[in-house]
């Protein structure tokens, strides 16, 4: 066993206090207290926490709004002895887990009393519950409301459809048949409605102020009168119960027409709605005479709209369906001719409703009339009598531009004699 220190107390002895020699007494800062253990020197100014943490409230020269265990006393401050006792103040032990110096305990452990129920009159409550009783009534009302109004059996954002109930077939789109009826071609041509609108209406057109000094301007001076014959025309057309389409006019290109084959004449095709108009002769005439030159143009413009007029009221179609059902070469003249006489006498009732406008008055009326007098098939030996005498023509067309009606055009009602 190796020898003690020096001043080291043997076991089972007490030590006597005094230091031994050569050693540094021991001196402790506090006062242990008891049951404690030996104390142990910790410097807070030194320790990693303290520099981050936030001061306790309850360590010395601190303040905090948040409330907390009382602080721990001083070492070496006298104690105030407790109210109401006559135990004398004095070292005891002290920590945070003793028992506070309280005559009770610091907390109940009994619930605080329940506070009484609200008392309320009775025609409050009366009232209340006729209020609950209306407002569940309302509800359930309209509840079921709702419900048949979209279905039971179904979500209520779709339409109500049992499930029981076969879904309709989808009917197919009916055939209508439409039946037209038949109109017989004398029927067209006899008692066409086209002969019972009225007069032509005046337009106010004037006559052209274009100088027909070659092919173009020719072909300005019918163009400017297109539209004067449409605004004549279209009204009645439609009166009579036809759609209404306006022709296109063009100049004869040499010999060649679509519709009628070789020809240098002026014509009307149906096929394509076009006036073809001759200009050549309109050319020489008007170098001559420019006054009589313009007022043929005027008739023979005239009188092709006139062509273009059957044929949207379906009188020119009729009428070469019957030329086309007769055998006889004499027959089928005369069907052209109630056509070619008809156009002129369509052509006379425009000159004639609007001869004011046109100025066909004073010289330029005996020059109409004279013309009038003297359009025939006479004039043609060598051609076939397909467009009327002299004679039938005054008749037609004299009488159309003293009356401006096409009423008076009724070629297809009227004798053989009068369309000769």
């Amino acid at each position: 066993m190796p020898d003690s220190e020096e001043g080291a107390p043997e076991p089972g002895h007490r030590a006597s206090g005094q230091p031994a020699a050569g050693t540094r007494p021991l001196t402790l800062k506090t006062a242990q207290p008891g049951g404690l253990g030996p104390a142990r020197s910790v410097s807070l100014d030194d320790a990693p926490l303290r520099r981050k943490a936030r001061p306790l409230p309850t360590e010395p020269g601190t303040t905090s709004e948040y409330s907390g265990p009382p602080a721990a006393p001083q070492t070496g401050v006298p104690l105030t002895p407790l109210t109401g006792t006559r135990r004398v103040g004095g070292p005891r032990p002290t920590g945070w887990h003793s028992n506070p110096s309280r005559s009770g305990a610091q907390f109940t452990t009994e619930p605080p009393p329940a506070a009484p129920p609200r008392q309320y009159s009775r025609p409050i409550i009366v009232g209340l519950s006729i209020l609950v009783i209306l407002m569940l009534t309302g509800a359930t009302i309209g509840g079921f409301k709702l419900v048949n109004s979209y279905g039971v059996e179904r979500p209520l954002s779709q339409p109500s459809v049992k499930k029981s109930q076969a879904p309709l077939p989808v009917p197919p789109n009916p055939t209508v048949t439409v039946t037209a009826t038949t109109v017989p071609d004398m029927v067209r041509l006899q008692k066409n409605e086209l002969y019972k609108v009225g007069k032509v209406p005046v337009v106010n057109c004037k006559e052209p102020a274009i100088k027909l000094t070659n092919q173009a301007a020719v072909l300005r001076f019918y163009q400017a009168m297109l539209p004067c014959l449409n605004k004549a025309w279209g009204p009645l057309v439609k009166k009579a119960g036809y759609p209404f389409r306006s022709p296109k006019v063009t100049l004869v290109a040499g010999n060649v027409s679509s519709c009628i084959g070789n020809t240098t004449d002026s014509h009307y095709c149906g096929a394509d709605e076009t006036i073809s108009m001759q200009w050549q002769d309109d050319f020489k005439t008007y170098k001559t005479n420019p006054s009589w030159a313009r007022l043929l143009m005027m008739n023979t413009f005239a009188h092709e709209y006139g062509h273009h007029v059957q044929w949207l009221t379906n009188i020119l179609i009729s009428s070469d369906s019957r030329e086309g059902w007769t055998n006889s070469k004499g027959a089928k003249l005369e069907w052209s001719r109630r056509l070619e006489l008809q156009a002129s006498c369509f052509g006379a009732a425009f000159l004639g409703a609007n001869k004011q406008s046109l100025e066909i008055r004073g010289k330029k009326l005996d020059y109409y009339n004279y013309m009038a007098k003297h359009i025939g098939d006479e004039n043609d030996p060598k051609s076939p009598p397909d467009h009327g005498s002299r004679a039938s023509y005054w008749y037609w067309a004299g009488t159309a531009f003293k009356s401006g009606n096409p009423g008076s055009c009724n070629t297809y009602s009227a004798p053989s004699a009068k369309v000769s």
